[in-house]
C-alpha cells in the first residue's frame, strides 16, 4: 500500500513575509492556491523572465528547498494568501500523483535556466545570448580543429553536414572532414534509439551547441563537461558526475542545445528520449525527482554568477567564484579543511568572464596567497576556510561600495 500524500494549506495575510533571501534550511516550497505573492532579490541582476508577481498555480521557493542551498529570492504576500507546502521528501509523490504540476515546475525550471544562462552569458562573456542558428555547428568546428581537437572537429563538422546540406560552407566542411577523418574517434554520430546505454571514450563530443536535441542523458559512470565556444574561447561550464542529468532542456523545450557535451573521461551514459521520458515521469518518480534537484542546482549557482558579475574587484571576483563552487559542492568551511577543484586557471579566468590577459594578473595576485597553488592543472585550497574569509570581505566591501553609490545618486 502507497504513502498518502501529505499538503498542508498555509494562510499568509497581505504583506507578510513567506520566505526570505538568505535563510538556510528551506524545508519546503510552496504553490499558490489564492492570492497574488511578490518575488524579490537583494540585487536584482537581470529582470525575470515573466515578471515579479505570482499568482494561482505558480509556484516557488522550489530552488533553494529541491538544491537543499539558502533561499535565493524573498516571496511576500501582495494579498491574503493560501498556499499549498510541499516538503522536499514528498515530492517524489506528488510527481506519482499529480504528473501535471510536476512536469510545470520541470518545464519552468527549464525555461527559467535557460534564461539566466543566456543572461549570464552577455553579462560575463561579452557576448550575444546564445548562437540558435545551426550553421554555428561549422564555426565550432573550425574552432576545434585549429585546437587540433580532432574528435570534436570532426563530430561538428559532421552535424554541420548533416544539418546544413545547403549550407555555404558545406564543401569545405566535407573537404576538412575527410582530411581529418584518419586523426579522428566519433561515436553515435547519428544517434541510435535502440541503444539506451552509451559507452563514449574520453574526449569525444556527446553533442554539440545548436545542434536539435532528442535525448537527455543520466551519467552512468565517468565525468562530462559542459562548454560553450564564445569569442573563439572554449568556455566550461560545468563538470558533471555520476547520478548527474544534462540535456534536458533541449528535449523538454524542443529548442536546440545551448551548448556542448563533451566526454570529461571515459563515460558511460543513459539516453532517455522524449518517450521514455513522458513514461519516466509517470513510473520513475525518483528520477524526476532527481532532475529537478539538478536543475535547481544549476539555477541556484547561476544566480550567485550572476550576483558575481556585479563585483567591481577583480581579485574579489576570483575569491567569490571559488567559494560559490565551495559552497556548490557543500564542503564543510572548516579550518585547514583542503580541496581540489575540477578547473584550473583558465576555466576559472572564463567563469568569471575576464579578458584572459587581465585574468592571468589577477590570478597571479590569487596566487600570492600561500594556502592557494595549481597542481596538475587544477586549483588547490588547503584551507577553504581561507577562501570564505577572502570571499566574505570583498562581498562586505562591495555592499558597502553599493551602498556609497545608492547614496551619491539619491543627493544628485
Amino acid at each position: 500500500m502507497s504513502s498518502p500524500l501529505q499538503l498542508s494549506m498555509v494562510n499568509y495575510n497581505r504583506g507578510a513575509y513567506i520566505i526570505v533571501e538568505g535563510k538556510q534550511n528551506a524545508d519546503c516550497f510552496f504553490i499558490i492556491r489564492a492570492g497574488k505573492v511578490r518575488i524579490s532579490k537583494e540585487v536584482e541582476v537581470v529582470q525575470e523572465e515573466g515578471g515579479n508577481i505570482l499568482g494561482p498555480g505558480d509556484f516557488f521557493g522550489v530552488v533553494s528547498t529541491m538544491s537543499s542551498h539558502s533561499h535565493i529570492e524573498t516571496a511576500q504576500a501582495l494579498t491574503d494568501c493560501t498556499l499549498i507546502a510541499v516538503r522536499k521528501d514528498n515530492y517524489g509523490l506528488l510527481i506519482e500523483r499529480n504528473t501535471p504540476v510536476a512536469m510545470k515546475i520541470i518545464e519552468g525550471f527549464s525555461r527559467r535556466m535557460r534564461y539566466l544562462d543566456e543572461a549570464l552569458a552577455r553579462l560575463t562573456m561579452k557576448a550575444a545570448s546564445a548562437e540558435t542558428d545551426i550553421s554555428h555547428l561549422f564555426y565550432v568546428a573550425e574552432y576545434y580543429a585549429r585546437q587540433s581537437q580532432y574528435n570534436h572537429a570532426f563530430y561538428a563538422y559532421y552535424q554541420y553536414l548533416k544539418f546544413c546540406p545547403t549550407g555555404k560552407d558545406f564543401e569545405k566542411a566535407r573537404e576538412r572532414l575527410e582530411k581529418i577523418r584518419p586523426y579522428a574517434n566519433a561515436v553515435y554520430l547519428d544517434g541510435d534509439d535502440t541503444v539506451f546505454t552509451r559507452n563514449y571514450p574520453k574526449n569525444t563530443m556527446i553533442f554539440s551547441e545548436t545542434m536539435p536535441g532528442r535525448e537527455l542523458y543520466i551519467i552512468q559512470k565517468g565525468s562530462v563537461k559542459i562548454t560553450k565556444i564564445v569569442n573563439d574561447n572554449e568556455v566550461l561550464l560545468a563538470v558533471l558526475k555520476p547520478g548527474d542529468i544534462f540535456g534536458e532542456m533541449a528535449l523538454i523545450e524542443h529548442k536546440p542545445r545551448s551548448a556542448s557535451a563533451i566526454a570529461f573521461e571515459d563515460c558511460v551514459l543513459l539516453a532517455v528520449n522524449r518517450e521514455n521520458f513522458e513514461r519516466m515521469v509517470k513510473t520513475q518518480p525518483q528520477i524526476i525527482a532527481r532532475l529537478t534537484t539538478l536543475l535547481a542546482e544549476r539555477i541556484w549557482l547561476i544566480y550567485k554568477q550572476l550576483a558575481n558579475t556585479l563585483m567591481t574587484d577583480k581579485l574579489g571576483r576570483l575569491y567569490d567564484a571559488l567559494l560559490i563552487q565551495i559552497e556548490k559542492a557543500r564542503i564543510p568551511i572548516r579550518s585547514g579543511e583542503a580541496y581540489t577543484f575540477e578547473f584550473g586557471v583558465k576555466e576559472l579566468i572564463n567563469m568569471v568572464g575576464l579578458p584572459i590577459a587581465e585574468g592571468n594578473q589577477v590570478v597571479r595576485e590569487l596566487l600570492k596567497n600561500s594556502k592557494i597553488k595549481t597542481v596538475d592543472n587544477r586549483l588547490v585550497v588547503s584551507d577553504v576556510e581561507e577562501i570564505n574569509k577572502q570571499a566574505e570581505y570583498y562581498r562586505k566591501m562591495q555592499k558597502i561600495e553599493r551602498s556609497r553609490r545608492e547614496k551619491l545618486r539619491a543627493t544628485t
